[in-house]
C-alpha cells in the first residue's frame, strides 16, 4: 500500500487524536491554578542583573527559587511541572546558581513552542488567530534593571542592549524599581535588525502567562504603542521592536497572513488558539504550517539550504538500543543492532541523539502514529540534544508526499458552519 494511501486512510483518526490533545490542553489550563509571578521575577533577575561571567570566563546566572513554593508551570507536551522541578531537571536545588550549560538549559525552557500542523482544527475560523511568521532567531527578550537581554531557544545570549521597553535602559531621566520588568516572545530578523514581537508574558512586572491569547495580544498592541520601542533605533533603543499583524482566521485574514506583503522574509504561517494561555514548552494550541510559497524552507534542508533527497529524522538512543522520538511517552521507530552498539559503546550512550534517513518504504502509520519505519542510520546528530517529536516527523513526511495545502485551509474556513464542521476537509486532507 502506498504511503499516501495510508495517510489518507488514517486521517480522520489523526484529526480526532490531535483534537483530543487540544481539548485536554484547554481543560488542563481551566482546571489548573498557576502562580507564575515568582517565576517571572526569577526570569527577569536571571536574564539581567544576575548575569555575568565567572573567573574562568564561563557564563553564570543566579536564579533563586524563593519561599519553597511550588509554582505550577506548563512543561513540554503540556505536562505540568514546577519551578522546583525545573531546577531539579538541571541538577540544582533551590537557592543555587545556574552556571554554563545548566543555565542555558533552564533558559531554553522559557518559550511556548508551536507544534506542526498535521490536521485542521475544528472551529479554525472562530477559535484561532493567524499571523505571518518572520524568518529569524526565536528568542525571549527581558528588560529589567536598566538593561535588555535576549536569549535564543537554546538558552544562549543573543544580545545585551538598551531598549525603550520598561526598565530596559539606564537613562538620567528614568529610574524604575526592580519590580518593573518586561518579558516578550520575539523573533529577531537580522536583515532589518528588528525584533518582531509574537507575544507578551509580562509587562511592567504584571504577569500575563495565565491570560488568554486574545487578552495578551490586545495588551501587547496597546502597551507597546505607548513606548518608543517601536520607533527607529536610538541611543537608548538600539534595536527596533515591531508588533506582528494578527488576523482573525477568516478568508481575508488567512490570505493576508499567507501572501500579503511584509517587510521581512516570511517563514510560514502561525496559528494560535484564542483561548490558550502562555505555556512553557510545546503545545497543540499553537500550530505552524508552511509551503514553498510562504517559506524558503518548506521541508528539511541540508547545511547548504538544499532539500535533502530523503527525509531526515533525529531519534534518541534508549537503554535497550531502541531509537525513539522525544514525546512522552516516546514513539519507538526502530532498534540499533546489538553488535553495532557494542562496537561503539564508548561514544553511543543512552540518550545520544542519532540521525536517520527515511527510506523508500516510508512509514507505516496506525491510529495517527508511525509503528514501523524504514530508517537508515547516518551518524550521531552532533550538537543536537533533543530528538524530533512524532508531530514533526509526520508533518515532514506528509509535506514530501501528500501535503496539507493552502487550498485545504481556505476550504476549511469557507465551509465552516455553526457547529464548526468542515466535512469536505475530513475527506480531502491526505488526498491529492
Amino acid at each position: 500500500m502506498a504511503p499516501s494511501r495510508i495517510e489518507h486512510r488514517v486521517h480522520k483518526r489523526v484529526l480526532s487524536d490531535q483534537q483530543r490533545r487540544r481539548d485536554i490542553a484547554l481543560q488542563r489550563q481551566a482546571d489548573g491554578r498557576r502562580n507564575l509571578q515568582q517565576h517571572a521575577r526569577q526570569l527577569a533577575a536571571g536574564l539581567s542583573s544576575g548575569e555575568r561571567e565567572d573567573a574562568d570566563g564561563e557564563e553564570e546566572v543566579i536564579v533563586e527559587a524563593e519561599g519553597g513554593e511550588s509554582h505550577e508551570l506548563e512543561g513540554v507536551g503540556g505536562e505540568s511541572s514546577s519551578s522546583k522541578e525545573d531546577l531539579k531537571d538541571v541538577g540544582l536545588r533551590q537557592g543555587t546558581r545556574l552556571k554554563g550549560s545548566k543555565a542555558r538549559e533552564w533558559f531554553s525552557k522559557q518559550l511556548m513552542l508551536p507544534e506542526w500542523m498535521i490536521d485542521i482544527p475544528p472551529r479554525l475560523k472562530t477559535d484561532w488567530y493567524v499571523m505571518s511568521r518572520p524568518a529569524g532567531v526565536r528568542c525571549v527578550v527581558v528588560s529589567s534593571n536598566g538593561t535588555t537581554v535576549s536569549r535564543q531557544r537554546n538558552g544562549r545570549v543573543l544580545h545585551f542592549f538598551p531598549s525603550a521597553l520598561p526598565n530596559g535602559a539606564r537613562t538620567r531621566d528614568v529610574s524604575s524599581a526592580s519590580s518593573v520588568f518586561c518579558i516578550l516572545d520575539c523573533i529577531f530578523h537580522e536583515p532589518d535588525k528588528t525584533y518582531y514581537v509574537l507575544d507578551v508574558m509580562c509587562w511592567r512586572g504584571y504577569s500575563l502567562y495565565d491570560c488568554t491569547t486574545e487578552f495578551r495580544l490586545f495588551w501587547m498592541n496597546s502597551k507597546l504603542a505607548e513606548t518608543e520601542a517601536c520607533q527607529p533605533p536610538s541611543q537608548y533603543n538600539r534595536y527596533r521592536f515591531s508588533v506582528l499583524p494578527v488576523y482573525e482566521c477568516d478568508l481575508g485574514g488567512l490570505q493576508a497572513a499567507y501572501s500579503a506583503p511584509v517587510p521581512y522574509t516570511r517563514d510560514g504561517v502561525l496559528f494560535v488558539n484564542r483561548h490558550a494561555h502562555y505555556v512553557l514548552g510545546s503545545t497543540p494550541l499553537s500550530l505552524v504550517w508552511k509551503d514553498a510559497a510562504c517559506s524558503p524552507y518548506p521541508v528539511d534542508t541540508d547545511s547548504k539550504g538544499n532539500v535533502c533527497q530523503y527525509q531526515q529524522v533525529v531519534l534518541a538512543l534508549g537503554d535497550d538500543g531502541s531509537v525513539a522520538t522525544s514525546d512522552d511517552p516516546p514513539v519507538v521507530l526502530g532498534t540499533m543492532p546489538r553488535q553495532f552498539l557494542e562496537q561503539n559503546a564508548n561514544h553511543l550512550k543512552s540518550g545520544t541523539c542519532l540521525r536517520f534517513n527515511i527510506g523508500e518504504q516510508g512509514l507505516r502509520i496506525v491510529d495517527g502514529r508511525p509503528v514501523v519505519a524504514d530508517i537508515h542510520f547516518q551518524g550521531v546528530a552532533g550538537r543536537i540534544k533533543t530528538a524530533d517529536t512524532c508531530n514533526k516527523i509526520l508533518y515532514q513526511y506528509a509535506a514530501r508526499r501528500d501535503p496539507l495545502t493552502i487550498s485545504h485551509l481556505i476550504a476549511a474556513v469557507e465551509s465552516y458552519d455553526d457547529h464548526g464542521d468542515f466535512s469536505m476537509m475530513a475527506s480531502n486532507v491526505g488526498g491529492s
